[in-house]
């Protein structure tokens, strides 16, 4: 597997990111993955706190907006523990790093986003076989520092589903799934940097996933009462 960062000057909010792709990426190859940050993806769908709006959300009316934006919020220190897009995160995904003085807000619809945009860069690049993940920075509990997420994806199968199958000594699993898609996200989110770096594009090549031309986007989603860390989420949703 090949991965590499994409060097970009600054993305600017409300630019057309198919324009901006074109742009930095002359070529893509056939049955690659392409990880994009989603703060460029949020900033062309107009996802964002304008400037004059900033400083009096940041003077108190910050954690409506995280309620707004989340299913359900828990205030921790010194952020808010929140569920959104059936993923646990801080603050709802709502930040402000490498922006201009806005706000960003993730996108709406990830999954939407990323198969309109595969659609287009399937066309533009001459492409069957293209996947495409939006990546955000998440947290594990008990871990610091981040990793990646997939907020959407489209193009491949998400997950690598071992159950029924044989282990090396012959015994059948019962619980053994590989999270494919939030792999790849981490896999972009380490090239691409959390800082100045500038690089909210990670091409991948000869990934070892399998690509669909239609994905079932719950196949990542678990009830939370068969979740492991249910005895922990319904003491904080309580």
């Amino acid at each position: 597997m090949h991965v590499q960062a994409i060097k970009t000057r600054v993305f600017k909010k409300d630019e057309d990111l198919p324009l901006f792709i074109f742009e930095h990426l002359k070529k893509i190859p056939e049955r690659s993955v392409l990880v994009i940050a989603s703060k460029i993806v949020a900033l062309s769908e107009g996802r964002f706190v304008q400037h004059s709006d900033v400083a009096q959300i940041q003077k108190g009316h910050l954690s409506a907006l995280i309620k707004k934006e989340s299913s359900w919020a828990l205030k921790v220190g010194k952020v808010w523990l929140t569920e959104k897009s059936g993923m646990i995160m801080a603050n709802a995904g709502i930040d402000e790093s490498n922006a201009q003085g806005e706000l960003v807000l993730l996108p709406k619809d990830s999954f939407a986003s990323a198969e309109h945009l595969r659609k287009i860069l399937q066309k533009k690049y001459r492409v069957k076989n293209l996947g495409i993940v939006i990546t955000d920075s998440a947290l594990m509990p008990l871990r610091a520092g981040v990793v990646g997420a997939a907020l959407g994806y489209t193009g491949f199968k998400g997950a690598r589903d071992y159950r029924g199958k044989k282990d090396i000594f012959g015994r059948k699993m019962e619980m053994s799934r590989t999270n494919i898609a939030d792999s790849l996200a981490t896999t972009g989110t380490l090239v691409m940097g959390e800082g100045s770096e500038q690089q909210p594009l990670t091409l991948i090549t000869e990934a070892p996933v399998e690509f669909v031309e239609k994905i079932n986007k719950n196949e990542l989603k678990i009830a939370p009462r068969e979740d492991i860390f249910w005895p922990l989420l319904k003491r904080i949703k309580k």
